[in-house]
């Protein structure tokens, strides 16, 4: 949810500016002069909305206007073109969304809100309050190129511009251009056409653009960044299951779950959601390091079925799992309280014995930590530390950290850039259909 602070803010900022205004408006001495600054600044001042307007721009865009005329005719036109299009597609993209919405209300299926085409942007629900910075930046750049291409496609086709504006209505940021109507009625409808699809045109290209920066970033970052090499740790959430003397720090890079590579953060995802529907991993341990453990293995069942050893809440042992090495034709299985990071520490992953007989010379049997349903015991690599040992749900393990691809090559290099842009490369193109 909107964090209440955020909202005492605008709303007392918003009270501010409307108070400031209208005492100078009732004012009987600064009344007039007031109005007049405001006029020869191009400003207006409403209840949450504040407009800005100037002429400053209009030898820019005059300027734009005249470079290579043929080129601006072809470009106008796959604007024209691209315009005509994205209209007829929107007609089809609304009808889907509407089927979704009616199908949504008359069934219980709860997946199907989330499969939306066309999704409601509500700050604090389906847009984290920690993006809304992007999210409004990328709003006001979209506004601003979406009306220089109407500028420039009108001063084109012979329209007058009056002037260029920026505006922001309680929180949301935008831009206009006041084009001159006479003239713009007066010219053709093809004409009127290549001047009210440039704006959507521009916003494609940009978009297009966004995404093509995006899809580059790892070339353009190379010589200050690597990829591939892991997942870098940007942030750990204060008290979760990541945080802790033996958890993953700022800077930690992650490298393997259990026997899952890491080299990036969609291999982390992947991983744990390739850990969360396997079956547990096991370990392979010499037969001899469990004989001492089988006299106080006392198993019992949980409620929900599966089987403990370990009574005593230890933060240090876990109850492990096996087949008793005298009969394993039989698959009884036995159980034993042992310290995990001493069992799990350089041992190979298994699935049964006959995984640890190929891999271990020595005797060895696949122990299995003996836990609920639906958690899962995961070793994190982080060289050169230790492994972090986690147990738990694996959602609970994606969600206590950040991560990024991109792991500095010197040390001076802030870790935070990358990301930054990655977030903000993403969000022009998420605003294309909201300015179209």
């Amino acid at each position: 949810m909107i964090p209440v602070s955020l909202l005492v803010c605008v709303m007392g900022g918003w009270c501010a500016i409307y108070l400031a205004d209208t005492l100078f408006r009732s004012s009987i001495t600064h009344r007039i002069s007031y109005e007049s600054w405001l006029a020869s600044r191009g400003l207006m001042v409403s209840p949450f909305h504040v407009r800005w307007q100037t002429t400053m721009f209009n030898r820019l865009f005059a300027y734009c206007a005249r470079i290579n005329p043929r080129a601006l005719y072809l470009w106008f036109n796959s604007g024209l073109v691209f315009g005509i299009a994205a209209m007829v597609g929107s007609v089809f993209l609304l009808i889907k969304t509407l089927q979704q919405t009616y199908a949504q209300m008359t069934t219980n299926n709860p997946r199907i809100g989330g499969q939306q085409a066309l999704q409601v942007v509500v700050p604090g629900v389906n847009l984290p309050t920690s993006q809304l910075a992007y999210f409004f930046i990328a709003l006001l750049l979209s506004g601003v190129i979406h009306e220089l291409g109407h500028a420039v496609a009108a001063l084109r086709e012979q329209v007058r511009v009056n002037g260029f504006g920026m505006f922001v209505f309680v929180l949301y940021p935008g831009a206009f251009v006041d084009l001159f109507t006479t003239h713009l009625n007066l010219v053709t409808p093809t004409q009127q056409l290549r001047i009210f699809c440039a704006g959507v045109w521009h916003n494609f290209v940009l978009c297009v653009a966004a995404l093509a920066f995006l899809f580059l970033l790892p070339v353009l970052l190379f010589p200050m960044y690597t990829t591939g090499v892991g997942a870098l740790v940007t942030e750990v959430v204060q008290g979760s299951a990541a945080d802790g003397p033996r958890g993953l720090s700022v800077g930690d890079i992650v490298t393997g779950l259990e026997d899952c590579p890491v080299r990036g953060v969609e291999d982390w995802s992947n991983c744990l959601s390739h850990l969360s529907h396997v079956q547990q991993t096991g370990y392979c341990v010499p037969v001899s390091s469990l004989q001492p453990s089988w006299a106080h293995g006392r198993p019992y069942k949980r409620l929900d079925g599966t089987m403990d050893c370990c009574s005593n809440n230890s933060l240090t042992d876990l109850c492990f799992s096996y087949v008793k090495p005298q009969s394993r034709n039989s698959r009884e299985r036995e159980y034993a309280c042992m310290p995990v990071r001493k069992m799990v520490t350089g041992t190979g992953v298994c699935r049964t014995d006959s995984d640890c007989a190929v891999h271990s010379p020595a005797a060895s049997v696949c122990v299995t930590p003996s836990l609920e349903n639906q958690t899962r015991f995961i070793r994190v690599t982080h060289p050169p530390s230790t492994h972090m040992l986690f147990v738990g749900y694996p959602p609970h393990l994606q969600y206590a950290v950040s991560l990024t691809n991109f792991v500095p090559r010197f040390g001076f290099l802030h870790l935070d850039l990358p990301i930054f842009l990655e977030t903000f490369l993403k969000y022009p193109s998420r605003s294309v259909l909201m300015k179209g």
